[in-house]
């Protein structure tokens, strides 16, 4: 059968619209990238659009000559590592043990999660909390106290609910414990929602900044966003936390493109990899059958 004329036409006006939308969505990378890479002048000037003009690399010579930089980047990695295995363990317990209807106190113990999203102690409460039990300037401060998003958390415990009972009904006649069953039988079925939330932690932890500022006074600790927010607050303010004033001087007008880009590349690396198992993952963790 040949395709109708209207048919014809949809897949015409289809095809342009979405590739307005990806032109819409990717030219603001592309011209970070561009601006990255590009003179002060031209940039000033507003010239940079795709493509660099005046190519300049001055600045990611600052930032990779500076020995604290590495020291970040190496910190941000150990941060996102561990704060992620931190954070899928404990949401997937967590959210395992919410989907079953026989746990006792289970109505209580989700709204009591629920509750946490709305409120909270506070900024000063937490500071004072973190502080009196020691976690400040060490890596706990970091990953401990947002380990449990229960945003993901209830996205899992969906998930884990629409899954047949005859599975765990069936492992359990073969003699598995409630752990076994979990790790051998639940999780090897759950890749595409793991993945996802892995992505969903990773990232957060891969761009958080405040708690580091917060808890840690020891540059040595800052991971790498709190380097390039201090770098780009000494840009702007005529002090640097991490390369001299006389480079800043030269880099400024660059400088937060040259940060984006090195803040977003491992993440651009790792997503293509976990991409296939995102839209899955989401839509099989929220919808409830």
């Amino acid at each position: 059968m040949k395709d109708s004329v209207s048919y014809k036409v949809f897949n015409v006006v289809n095809t342009v619209i979405l590739l307005l939308i990806v032109f819409i969505t990717v030219f603001p990378f592309i011209n970070v990238l561009a601006q990255s890479f590009s003179s002060e002048a031209y940039i000033n000037a507003g010239k940079v659009n795709l493509i660099p003009r005046g190519f300049n690399i001055d600045t990611y010579r600052t930032v990779a000559k500076d020995a604290m930089f590495w020291t970040n980047y190496k910190n941000t990695v150990v941060y996102t590592v561990v704060g992620t295995a931190i954070s899928m363990f404990m949401t997937t317990i967590f959210a395992y043990a919410l989907s079953k209807k026989r746990l006792m106190g289970r109505k209580f113990l989700t709204m009591f999660a629920v509750f946490t999203m709305f409120f909270n102690g506070g900024l000063i409460p937490n500071y004072v909390l973190i502080n009196s039990i020691g976690f400040a300037n060490s890596i706990w401060a970091i990953v401990v106290p947002g380990a449990i998003s229960i945003y993901n958390m209830l996205i899992m415990k969906s998930f884990f609910e629409n899954m047949p009972e005859e599975l765990e009904e069936a492992a359990s006649i073969d003699g598995l414990n409630t752990y076994g069953i979990l790790f051998r039988i639940i999780l090897p079925l759950s890749k595409a929602i793991m993945a996802t939330m892995m992505l969903f932690y990773a990232v957060g932890h891969w761009n958080s900044w405040f708690s580091a500022f917060l808890y840690m006074d020891q540059k040595e600790l800052f991971p790498v966003t709190v380097y390039l927010r201090n770098l780009i607050a000494g840009a702007t303010g005529g002090a640097s936390a991490g390369a001299s004033a006389d480079n800043l001087t030269q880099i400024s007008a660059n400088i937060k493109s040259v940060t984006m880009v090195l803040t977003i590349l491992p993440i651009l690396l790792i997503y293509p990899f976990v991409q296939k198992y995102f839209v899955s993952g989401v839509m099989l963790g929220s919808v409830k059958g």
